[in-house]
């Protein structure tokens, strides 16, 4: 009889011969195509109508922290929404003082007015958190305005993109175009230079620094849903589809591989070797900063972030953000170092042509899961 470790052994052996049969990709993984937009709403939250639901849907599309949705909308009335960051989805390991949560919240926020202004709803937004720490942050209220003619549809496109990154720099034009919307806070560092070659190296530093402390692996493994069963039933997360590890791995890990298997140090190792392998690709770095750290200055900064996300696909540019340099101790006394004081970067994002953009994967709760009255 097989025992477990020699059928994956044999399996594994198998596996370089079989590739991208058809049995593994009659396996794949849930995605978000697997849902329909509404989900399980069936019209019925809140008595909130079609507008709304549409808007809202749309709001939830935005990035976030290992895909954690740390947003609840809480509604007042039919035009007053109250936006909360739900104690539960936060990542006390790497984001303490919650500033990942804000900028994500932010990028909620700029989904959900774009979503509005389509559909002829104008939005006045209130920040009302006091700090970081508040559950209520922000309110919105909404009201009969124009249609804007936004593309809804280039907010359901928008992704994170890891892997095929070109060689390639980013032209004049296109730092332009993704910049205009920044008010001078996007720095564009091309592949190759000084800048960009230390960017890569304190990112790679920095990546593995996390990948070994024991709390934020463990925080990371609690998102993992690596079975298709895991990813139905919480709907957020990082799937093996949403960390690009497709055909027989994702088959594999999808079969045999267990959360926990992640705070082995061989997982981590190969990790950090992944990372450092993806930071060498690409045309180069982008950094964001914001003028202040305050809960407006973030929210603010997260909305800036997402509307140049959203122009990204179009123009065939796909964007990574790495963060660890800003969540580790060691990355940010190393640029509080090389910056004066009043320099607040906000996300450090590798930037790169890609050939074949990929569609949108990352799975995204149900309204009825984060929408309340």
């Amino acid at each position: 009889m097989l025992n477990r470790r020699t059928f994956i052994k044999r399996t594994l052996s198998a596996g370089v011969v079989l590739g991208s049969s058809v049995m593994f990709n009659g396996c794949a993984g849930l995605t978000r195509k697997d849902f329909s937009d509404f989900q399980e709403t069936n019209g019925s939250i809140a008595n909130l109508d079609n507008t709304a639901l549409t808007i809202l849907y749309h709001a939830g599309l935005a990035p976030s922290g290992h895909n954690s949705q740390p947003w609840r909308v809480r509604i007042e009335s039919p035009d007053t929404w109250l936006i909360e960051a739900e104690a539960e989805r936060r990542l006390p390991c790497v984001d303490p003082q919650n500033r990942e949560l804000m900028l994500s919240l932010g990028a909620f926020i700029e989904n959900l007015s774009l979503a509005a202004g389509a559909k002829g709803m104008g939005t006045d937004i209130q920040v009302i958190a006091r700090n970081r720490n508040d559950r209520e942050v922000v309110r919105v209220a909404l009201h009969k305005d124009k249609p804007t003619g936004y593309p809804l549809q280039r907010i359901k496109k928008r992704r994170t993109v890891k892997h095929g990154h070109l060689p390639k720099e980013i032209t004049a034009a296109d730092v332009k175009l993704l910049s205009d919307g920044m008010k001078g806070h996007l720095y564009y560092f091309p592949r190759g230079s000084d800048h960009a070659v230390c960017i890569r190296d304190a990112a790679v530093e920095n990546y593995r620094v996390q990948a070994m402390r024991d709390d934020a692996q463990q925080e990371l493994v609690g998102w993992l849903r690596l079975n298709p069963r895991d990813a139905q039933r919480h709907r957020d997360g990082l799937s093996t589809e949403g960390m690009e590890i497709m055909g027989f791995k994702g088959w594999f890990v999808r079969q045999f591989v267990q959360p926990q298997d992640f705070l082995k140090q061989t997982y981590r190792q190969q990790g950090v070797d992944l990372i450092a392998d993806l930071a060498g690709q690409g045309g180069g770095w982008m950094v964001i900063t914001s003028p202040v750290q305050t809960v407006a200055g973030l929210i603010e900064t997260g909305r800036r972030f997402e509307r140049m996300a959203l122009l990204a696909r179009e123009h065939g540019i796909g964007i990574h953000p790495m963060t660890q340099m800003l969540e580790e101790k060691n990355g940010t006394e190393q640029i509080a170092g090389f910056h004066d004081s009043g320099f607040f970067p906000q996300f450090v994002l590798r930037v790169g042509y890609i050939e074949n953009y990929p569609e949108p994967v990352s799975l995204r709760r149900p309204l009825a899961w984060f929408v309340t009255t």
